[in-house]
């Protein structure tokens, strides 16, 4: 008896040491909040989906070079919650958005909130970024 659940033991620590994590990631993990950034662009592709939302836009620096950027923004149900739908950002849409580069200094960012060029409404991005649900952006 002893032996075999020793075998069905050994036999669960395989299994699980087999599985990839899927571990979620905190702000801290992948972003600076030192690093503040607002990108201005169009939209080139809006994927709504989870456990978070991405965000493809073409970012024209002072140069005139097109840069592509990936902004994260929250699960589809927060943006949901928070004015979003399915139909916001259709490529095209130019944009305005405000948040936290990659720690590790990649085109990638959280977005904390987006700002439509055309008509100056402001939607919260939901997502993991200091001040990305409406509140303040000062405590990450």
């Amino acid at each position: 008896m002893k032996a075999r659940l020793a075998v069905l033991l050994a036999a669960v620590a395989l299994f699980a040491a087999a599985v990839p994590v899927f571990a979620h990631h905190a702000f801290a993990a992948e972003y600076d909040a030192a690093k503040r950034l607002t990108l201005k662009g169009t939209v080139t592709k809006w994927e709504l989906v989870n456990p978070h939302s991405w965000i493809h836009m073409d970012v024209t620096g002072p140069d005139g070079k097109v840069t592509e950027w990936m902004v994260e923004g929250g699960s589809p149900n927060s943006l949901l919650r928070n004015g979003f739908n399915k139909n916001s950002l259709p490529a095209g849409t130019e944009i305005v958005v405000e948040g936290y580069q990659a720690k590790d200094g990649a085109n990638r960012a959280v977005g904390a909130n987006l700002t439509y060029a055309a008509n100056g409404k402001r939607l919260f991005l939901g997502g993991s970024a200091p001040g990305s649900n409406g509140g303040g952006a000062e405590n990450p």
